[in-house]
């Protein structure tokens, strides 16, 4: 399946009226395949689509940690760098997805929990843009939970 038809049937599996059967279909995509549609649905205007993405994002690096820690490690990294400033982006969704992804896997979480903290603290990598700001307090509070 080429990348346009796997983004097109992967916007139908997150949009469907059965979310968790749609779940398990994705779940079944290589986490590699996979990532790529994702981000790009944080940029979404529809809600749906970019929530259930960012939630999905969870689920599928966390399952691609079981087996491939590092594959997940640079999943983390690549959220990280699109919240720097040199990144010429602007990370809509990263946070979130940060601590979605943390709150589904604990060895994640003990290695990437205090940089996601580290956005909300004015000591810290502060995230300037209000938008953002409501993401990153949003994604510590899914770690916390």
């Amino acid at each position: 399946m080429g990348h346009r038809e796997l983004k097109r049937r992967m916007a139908q599996l997150l949009l469907a009226a059965d979310f968790d059967a749609a779940l398990s279909t994705i779940r079944r995509i290589p986490g590699r395949q996979a990532v790529n549609p994702l981000f790009s649905f944080f940029y979404s205007g529809d809600d749906t689509l970019r929530w259930r993405a960012i939630s999905t994002m969870g689920v599928v690096v966390g399952q691609m940690a079981e087996t491939n820690m590092e594959a997940a490690r640079v999943v983390m990294r690549r959220l990280m760098w699109n919240l720097n400033d040199e990144s010429g982006g602007i990370g809509w969704g990263s946070p979130e997805a940060m601590g979605e992804i943390t709150a589904v896997h604990a060895g994640l979480a003990a290695e990437f929990g205090r940089i996601l903290i580290s956005y909300i603290d004015p000591a810290g990598n502060y995230l300037e843009h209000e938008r953002l700001q409501r993401g990153s307090l949003w994604g510590v509070g899914r770690l916390a939970h």
